[in-house]
C-alpha cells in the first residue's frame, strides 16, 4: 500500500471534526512530501533536533506538532514556529514555553499531557498535578502560552475494555475542565488515539488523532 492510499484509508475512518496529525518521525522528507501532496499540513514529530531540520526542509504551510517528551532546554530551538506542543506535563515546562514564546513575539498553544495509561514509563501529570497548576497565580501571569487542551496514551494493551475506561477518563477531565474559564485556556482539543486504537479514542470523544504507522509505514 501507497502513503497515498493508506492516507486515504484513514481519512475514511475519521469523523469531520477529527483532526489528523500525521506522525512523520524518522521518516524521510520525501515520504512527508507524499502526504504534503495529498493535502495533509499537520505533522507530529517527537525529536526536536528531526524537527528543526524538517521545517527548514519543507514547504511553510506544514503545521508541526511537537508530540514526543520536550525538554526544556530544547524549547529555544522550536519555539519560532511549532504550531502545538502536545506533551506539557509539568509546570516548570510550561514557563520555558512562555518564555521562549515570548522572545519570539507569539503565543504558543499548548496540551496537557495526562497520565492515563497504567504504564511507568509514560509521561503525563495526575489530575491533582494539574489542578495544582491552574489554580496558581503563576499560571494565570503566563501570556505568551495558551491551554488548547489535553493529550494522553492509553496503554500498550490489546484489553480494549482497559483502554476505554483510560480513553473516558480523560474525556471526563476534559469536560470537567471546560467549565473552568482562565484565560491562559480556551479548551478545544482532545488529543488521544494512535494507529492501534484511534477509532476506540474516536469512539470516546478524541477529536485529534496521531497516525504513524498507519500511513508511513512501520518503523
Amino acid at each position: 500500500m501507497s502513503i497515498k492510499s493508506n492516507l486515504a484509508a484513514v481519512r475514511k475512518q475519521l469523523m469531520n471534526d477529527t483532526i489528523l496529525v500525521a506522525v512523520s518521525k524518522t521518516k524521510p522528507v520525501s515520504a512527508i512530501l507524499e502526504a504534503y501532496q495529498e493535502g495533509q499540513r499537520i505533522f507530529g514529530e517527537n525529536k526536536v533536533q528531526e524537527m528543526v531540520e524538517k521545517y527548514h526542509e519543507m514547504p511553510k504551510d506544514i503545521h508541526w506538532h511537537m508530540i514526543g517528551h520536550l525538554q526544556r532546554n530544547k524549547v529555544k530551538h522550536i519555539a519560532s514556529f511549532v504550531t502545538l506542543i502536545h506533551g506539557v506535563d509539568n509546570f516548570k515546562l510550561l514557563k520555558e514555553i512562555n518564555k521562549q514564546a515570548e522572545k519570539q513575539h507569539r503565543i504558543i498553544n499548548c496540551l496537557f499531557q495526562i497520565k492515563i495509561a497504567s504504564e511507568d514509563s509514560k509521561f503525563g501529570m495526575t489530575e491533582q498535578e494539574l489542578t495544582t497548576i491552574i489554580q496558581s497565580e503563576e499560571f494565570l501571569s503566563l501570556e505568551h502560552i495558551r491551554i488548547k487542551g489535553l493529550m494522553g496514551m492509553a496503554t500498550f494493551t490489546d484489553d480494549d475494555s482497559q483502554i476505554k475506561k483510560e480513553f473516558l477518563e480523560l474525556k471526563r477531565l476534559f469536560e470537567s475542565l471546560k467549565e473552568v474559564h482562565y484565560p491562559t485556556m480556551n479548551l478545544e482539543t482532545l488529543s488521544m488515539g494512535m494507529s492501534g486504537d484511534f477509532k476506540l479514542a474516536i469512539a470516546c470523544g478524541s477529536n485529534m488523532v496521531r497516525i504513524g504507522s498507519t500511513i508511513f509505514g512501520t518503523r
